[in-house]
Order: C-alpha cells, then structure tokens, then sequence
C-alpha cells in the first residue's frame, strides 16, 4: 500500500514508518518538528530512518537513504492547501494520523495549540480523505478520554462524555469528527486509544523519559498522586504490532447496531474504536522499581499530590482488538524498560 503518516518524527510515527517499509509498503511521512520536546530526538529519529537534518526544508520532499520507498516532507497539518495538493498528488491508499500536540498538562497552560493542531489539523486531513478516496483513515485517539469514568478496565462500549483536559476532549472530538465522516461519505476509519506508550526514541515529557534522566543525574524524581498511580504501560513494538493489523482491516461497519441502544464503540457506518494497551496495568512505584534496576541506581523520590487533569489509573479493556486481529501484547514491563534505558544510555551518551 501507499501510506501516509503524520507525526512520523514522533515516537509512534517513526517506529510505524520503519515497520511498514521493512515489510515494503511505499512511505510517505509528514511533520512539522515543533519544539514541543528536544527537536534533537525527533531529528534523531528522521536519521534512523535515513532523512538527513541538513535535507529538511518546508514543504521540499526529501528521500530516504535506508529505504527505497520513505519519503519525508516538513509540513503543518493546518496548512490547509499544502495538505491538499499533497493528497492530490500522492494518491494514498491509506492515512494514518498521529499528529497532534500532545500532552495533558501542557493543554492547561497553552490551550489554544490543541484547537489547531488536534481540530484544525485534523479536519483538514478529513477533507483531504474525503476528496481523494482513501480506502482506510487510522488516527490516534488516547486513553485520557475516559476522563472522570472509574469503571475498570476502560472499555470503548462505554460513554466517555467527562474528559478532564483539553487534550482529552480534542481526542474524543477526533472521534465525534471521524464518525461524522464515516457516516456521510463511508470513509473508513478506525480510531485508536492508547495507553501510556513507552520504549527507545520515547517522548522527553513522559513519565520513562523524566525518571531515567533524572535518575542518572542523581536529582529527584516527582512522584504524583504520592505514588498511587498505575498505568497500562505498553511497549512500543505491540503498539505498532496493533497499528499494523488495524490498518489491514478497514471496518465496513455493524449491522447489528441500533440507535435504540448504541455502541458508542462502533456503528452502521464503516468506523470503529478500540483500546490498545497492555492489558495488564502496573503500579507506579513498580514501574520506578524497574528503572532503578535497569539504571542500577536508586531513585531519589519527592512524593507529590496528583496534577490537575491527571487520573489516578488506567487500564484498557482490549478484548474487541484481540477479537478482531488477533493482536496480543507480550512485552514484560521489566524487558521494556531495560531496552529503553539502552537505548537512552547510548543516545546520550552516559
């Protein structure tokens, strides 16, 4: 297939491009590289999949190195004509969407960037769709949009109307949005949640990332909620393991759906939701306990109360995805960690 990816500098994106090329899918990859986090990584990212820093320039599509069928090209999702003409041109067999400004607290202090990037942005990747018969949009949904619900496991059957962050509502207005489009002009589309990605080339800002630097630098690390946290930790390669078989299985939509009683995780239009997580959430304290054995150093904590627009556990129900595609998470929390302190050991060097 010819796939689009936006966020292809970002964690998921950059690991997704390089499993769908080494299975020989052609590439196309978008990004804006906004300093959100340490640009270092996201172009750091862009070299292991063969696109040199010193090639980027807006909107100026620059090839791969490594691999034959990659192409990266620096664009905004807001960019309304550039985006456009893009999907003119290139003629995708498929999108999928994992641009957005990411990041829970960062949505209380700069609100107004989520409306753009994850609304805005994401409109005009539904319009693009629309106009040029992409056979299946993915996009990413996130776990946060389970907001105040404290029925465990989350479960995409169930209502999730009590988001506690602008982040988390511009995800579940993605998923309103998706389903409109699904509905009017039955383009396919799946939308995904996930919960707590980690592993190499992870985020800066989230919690692996924070907590190894630190660690090794011997400062302090925040432990919210005083620790009585746990997180559906899930390891980047069963993500894009999940990704890949969702991407492969356009929904068609569920003729035993009724607007008597409906299924907030599906419809009669050809969309569809699931969870992709772990299946299996871990405390926080015993996520911090894996790090200081992988680091072998002991973690200085400073217990914290819990920040506005976080929730104190999360825990994917992911029976629908291993149902439909058979995808089943098997990497152990311990494993995981290791590999990413590895991995951030030898990109900093210490």
């Amino acid at each position: 297939m010819k796939i689009l990816i936006t966020g292809s500098a970002g964690f998921i994106g950059y690991h997704l491009a390089k499993r769908l090329l080494e299975r020989g899918d052609e590439v196309i990859g978008i990004d804006n590289i906004n300093d959100y986090y340490d640009i270092r990584v996201k172009y750091g990212r862009l070299k292991e999949s063969g696109i040199e820093e010193s090639d980027i320039e807006d909107g100026r599509s620059v090839s791969s190195t490594l691999y034959p069928g990659y192409r990266f090209v620096k664009m905004d999702l807001e960019e309304r004509e550039a985006i456009e003409e893009l999907f003119r041109r290139e003629r995708f067999d498929a999108v999928c969407n994992l641009a957005a400004q990411a990041g829970v607290r960062y949505s209380i202090e700069n609100p107004r960037a989520y409306i753009q990037s994850n609304i805005v942005g994401f409109l005009n990747i539904l319009e693009a769709c629309r106009d040029n018969e992409v056979k299946h949009l993915v996009y990413a949904s996130s776990s946060s949009v389970y907001g105040l619900n404290e029925s465990m496991p989350f479960s995409v059957h169930d209502n999730v109307d009590h988001p506690i962050s602008l982040y988390a509502a511009s995800k579940k207005s993605n998923e309103l949005m998706a389903h409109t489009y699904s509905h009017l002009y039955s383009i396919p589309t799946t939308g995904l949640r996930f919960f707590t990605v980690y592993g190499p080339w992870g985020r800066p800002d989230m919690a692996l990332f924070l907590f190894t630097k630190a660690i090794l630098e011997g400062r302090e690390i925040d432990v919210y909620n005083y620790g009585d946290m746990r997180r559906d930790f899930t390891y980047i390669d069963d993500i894009v393991e999940g990704i890949v078989r969702v991407l492969d299985r356009p929904p068609k939509g569920d003729a035993r759906w009724s607007g008597k009683n409906p299924d907030p995780g599906s419809s009669v239009a050809p969309y569809k939701i699931y969870n992709i997580g772990n299946n299996d959430p871990v405390k926080l304290l015993d996520f911090i306990s894996a790090i200081e054995k992988a680091t072998g150093r002991q973690a200085r904590k400073r217990m914290l109360p819990i920040q506005p627009g976080d929730v104190p556990a999360t825990y994917a129900d992911v029976k629908d995805l291993i149902a439909d595609t058979g995808y089943r998470p098997d990497t152990p929390i311990e494993e995981g960690v290791e590999r990413f302190v590895a991995w951030y050991r030898e990109f900093y060097n210490v």
